[in-house]
């Protein structure tokens, strides 16, 4: 007897759903994605491997930016919920200064120099991370000045890191990144990566004043009306 065909392969956009919410044709927010992108939506959950601590510092010390990626589902709720951001607030830039930042334009440091004045920077909880070990909590450091790539600024954000994140964590468990204007999702607003690893969650909520990531409060609602 001859061996079962494999089963044909499900569009990337029923991957990770539900058979009975399958659409036959593709939903609006993951038309025009990247290749990348196409390629973890249609990628099962349970074949996805996180990323561990020691590949994440790699990649940032290599400056491989771009190989961080999301969970397939995570990516996916991330895609949606960006396209319906967009539709309601026009820009995520827009949603960020109203709605997370309570920034108003024209966004003006009160300091002379970057990190200055405590006002002008923001620590908040990435609303939507990486698919990397749980035990990495990722922060994004919101500021209302530039930060040219230089090797003086460089200096300022290792100063601001050290002494911002070292009550919480050792040295060798927080790293720093700022994504190329090729891989971030605003770009009207600067701001840099921080990961910390195992850090004590009293000092995370400290640090960001008890912020919760976007991604969470969904999965909330959808535990709350499903």
């Amino acid at each position: 007897m001859g061996s079962n065909p494999d089963p044909e392969p499900l569009p990337y956009w029923q991957v990770n759903i539900p058979p009975e919410e399958w659409e036959e044709k593709c939903p609006g927010f993951l038309l025009n994605i990247s290749a990348k992108d196409v390629g973890i939506i249609g990628t099962r959950d349970q074949d996805y491997r996180i990323q561990t601590w020691d590949e994440v510092v790699d990649i940032i010390r290599a400056n491989r930016l771009g190989d961080f990626q999301r969970w397939p589902s995570e990516l996916r709720r991330y895609r949606e919920y960006i396209w319906n951001l967009k539709r309601e607030h026009g820009s995520v830039m827009n949603f960020m200064l109203k709605e997370r930042l309570h920034w108003t334009e024209p966004v003006i440091a009160r300091g002379s120099r970057p990190f200055e004045c405590e006002e002008d920077a923001k620590v908040l909880m990435n609303d939507w991370p990486y698919g990397i070990d749980p035990r990495i909590v990722h922060l994004v450091v919101w500021t209302k000045f530039d930060l040219p790539d230089n090797p003086e600024t460089e200096a300022e954000i290792e100063s601001f890191v050290e002494r911002t994140f070292s009550p919480g964590v050792a040295k060798d468990k927080c790293v720093w990144f700022k994504n190329p204007p090729s891989l971030k999702s605003v770009h009207s607003v600067e701001h840099i990566h921080v990961m910390l690893l195992d850090a004590d969650p009293e000092f995370v909520r400290k640090v960001t004043n008890g912020d919760v990531p976007r991604c969470r409060q969904e999965s909330d609602m959808d535990g709350r009306t499903g």
